[in-house]
């Protein structure tokens, strides 16, 4: 309700279940991007995007105004812009204006509670439906499926300190993890996920609390 965009929830059945509406679920996902982190920076680093001549380009900069950069569903999900989102018939015209508008509708309000909060909402990844001909709002919407930066710590140039996902993506990265996921999905085989360290486990529960108790003000 706060977000002002209809969505799937019906209620909520114990601490861990909601209750939703089943929906047919558009085959895009909606990310709006405020900083130029993550694939976005690497994409411009690697040549594969340009950016205008007054954008910045060093790492964890704000960007002038939000961005919408949506990709694909898929094991590797992959960027499309808006010819391509229709020339696939992924979504259409009205369709992509429509996820375009509210998608950075939602991620400003969602960032500027997290500013409220001592954060920085870097970037949001949501996913819609639709119902009886309505787009909906759907998934879950959490650190994993958001970039989420405290804001005493945040300096320009510089990886951020994750309270989200990184945590466990940079883990996977450095121990050869992810390159064993990407080379047996590229074989067709499905991949063996490995045990991940208490206290990797500890210090992300730890950061997912604290981020949801500052940013919702209920306490776990």
């Amino acid at each position: 309700k706060k977000l002002d965009v209809p969505n799937h929830f019906v209620e909520r059945k114990s601490d861990t279940e909601i209750i939703v509406k089943k929906m047919n679920m558009l085959p895009i996902e909606c990310v709006v991007r405020g900083y130029f982190y993550g694939s976005l920076f690497s994409r411009w680093k690697n040549g594969k995007i340009s950016l205008d001549k007054d954008a910045p380009t060093e790492l964890a900069a704000r960007l002038s105004k939000p961005i919408f950069d949506p990709t694909t569903k898929s094991t590797h999900d992959i960027p499309i812009d808006r010819d391509d989102a229709i020339s696939k018939e992924l979504v259409t015209n009205d369709e992509y204006d429509w996820l375009s508008e509210k998608s950075i509708k939602i991620y400003k309000k969602m960032a500027a509670v997290a500013d409220e909060s001592g954060f920085i909402l870097a970037d949001l990844k949501l996913e819609f439906g639709k119902l009886n001909n309505e787009i909906i709002l759907a998934d879950s919407i959490g650190p994993d499926e958001f970039r989420l930066w405290p804001k005493d710590t945040y300096k320009i140039g510089e990886t951020q300190e994750a309270y989200d996902k990184q945590l466990l993506r940079d883990w996977l990265t450095e121990n050869g993890y992810q390159k064993k996921f990407d080379d047996a999905r590229s074989s067709g085989e499905e991949p063996i996920a490995p045990s991940i360290p208490s206290d990797l486990v500890s210090k992300m529960t730890q950061r997912y609390v604290t981020a949801y108790e500052s940013m919702t003000g209920n306490t776990l």
